[in-house]
């Protein structure tokens, strides 16, 4: 592979990535929540989901793996950090939404079944002390 040139296997997993997240998204729509931001960038990273329902705002992060096990394995500690971070900093420019319960839910999308929302999927550090 030349410099300049994508890689194959990248490629196809952006591309994966994206269609998850496009399922996702339809997925919590149809579950009520009112989707605010996909893919936001932030000095921390980026949040894969902003969804709100009711006074609940929710920064989720999507997952797709061939099961439920590799699903929730690949949510790890240091990922929490993060979204806990861009979430913070997500809150702090939009004073509007500071009083609204906040959570960190996931959902996973695996072959051939429906996607699975798991709320509350992390805990931002310095709360329950684990992330299940």
């Amino acid at each position: 592979m030349t410099r300049g040139t994508p890689d194959p296997e990248r490629v196809a997993r952006e591309g994966r990535g994206r269609w998850a997240e496009h399922v996702a998204v339809l997925f919590l729509v149809l579950h009520g929540h009112r989707i605010l931001a996909r893919r936001h960038r932030t000095p921390y990273g980026e949040i894969d989901i902003i969804a709100r329902r009711g006074k609940r705002i929710v920064f989720v992060e999507v997952k797709h793996r061939q099961t439920r096990a590799e699903a929730e394995a690949a949510l790890r500690a240091k990922q929490a950090r993060r979204v806990a971070q861009a979430a913070a900093h997500w809150v702090k420019q939009r004073p509007v939404y500071a009083e609204y319960e906040q959570g960190f839910d996931a959902v996973f999308v695996l072959p051939r079944a429906w996607p699975i929302l798991v709320r509350d999927a992390y805990q931002p550090v310095g709360t329950s002390g684990r992330m299940w």
